[in-house]
């Protein structure tokens, strides 16, 4: 079984210091994709390049203390994508991807952090742009090799996938054009939402991420912000989903999926 995890770490030092090391070693997945690391390399240099056994990879962003992405395995990769080709987005420390290709058959592992268009109109428009080009490299990904793409995709989907649906209609992650992009994704493009997959009906504990205002935490008014996005093959070997809410590492909690996969 292959135990693929995903957690936005909203700082990899701030979620070191509330126990991210000891969990992984307790958890021991093949891999974990990260994002929001918010370190260059010199910050991770002796430090966080390997963390319960596991080898990183990573793409940092250009500014320091924003965004970043890495990818932790047990696994060798045969290659290491960083970045996905992007004039735009490569600078802000995006996508990193694992490559594990074999004489039969090419896979990977993505993590990926979406752009938040929660600061304003500026953001969201590059937020907008972002999934028109991100959509295009993912359908061309898809024509050449199977992938899992985790990450922190900053948009609820469908009503299930937050508390306050009603509120929440015209506020970024839950906008009519960023659940029409997803509903796309799934549709022509053809890749799966895992966790729906295993769990259609699930609400309440389906949420990955909670505000830190009013309490949200506490009373579980939270959105489901981070997925497991996957191409039809692999998707069809998924058994399990864990959300992880005994201890919290960050405003997210990590998201688990199990594979009858080999790697």
């Amino acid at each position: 079984m292959f135990k693929l995890a995903s957690l936005n770490l909203n700082g990899i030092r701030s979620a070191s210091s509330k126990g991210l090391e000891a969990w992984l070693a307790t958890q021991q997945p093949d891999c974990i994709c990260v994002q929001e690391i918010k370190a260059q390399a010199d910050d991770m240099r002796g430090r966080f390049e390997v963390m319960a056994e596991l080898t990183g990879h990573f793409h940092f962003a250009q500014k320091k203390g924003y965004s970043g992405v890495g990818l932790y395995t047990r696994h060798e990769p045969s290659d290491v994508q960083v970045g996905f080709g992007s004039t735009e987005f490569d600078a802000e420390g995006r996508y990193v991807e694992l490559r594990f290709d074999t004489s039969s058959a090419k896979r990977s592992i993505i993590s990926c952090y979406f752009p938040s268009g929660s600061s304003g109109e500026e953001r969201q428009q590059a937020k907008f742009r972002f999934l028109e080009e991100f959509y295009r490299h993912l359908a061309q990904l898809k024509t050449g090799r199977e992938f899992i793409l985790c990450g922190d995709i900053n948009i609820a989907h469908q009503q299930i996938d937050l508390k306050n649906w009603k509120n929440n209609q015209k506020n970024s992650g839950f906008l009519p054009e960023e659940r029409v992009w997803m509903s796309k994704l799934l549709s022509q493009a053809g890749l799966v939402d895992v966790y729906r997959q295993l769990q259609p009906t699930a609400t309440d504990e389906a949420y990955t991420w909670w505000s830190n205002r009013g309490q949200a935490y506490a009373k579980n008014v939270g959105w489901r912000l981070d997925y497991h996005l996957a191409t039809k093959e692999l998707a069809s070997v998924a058994r399990a989903a864990t959300i992880y809410k005994d201890e919290k590492f960050s405003d997210h909690a990590p998201i688990t999926i199990d594979y009858a996969l080999k790697f």
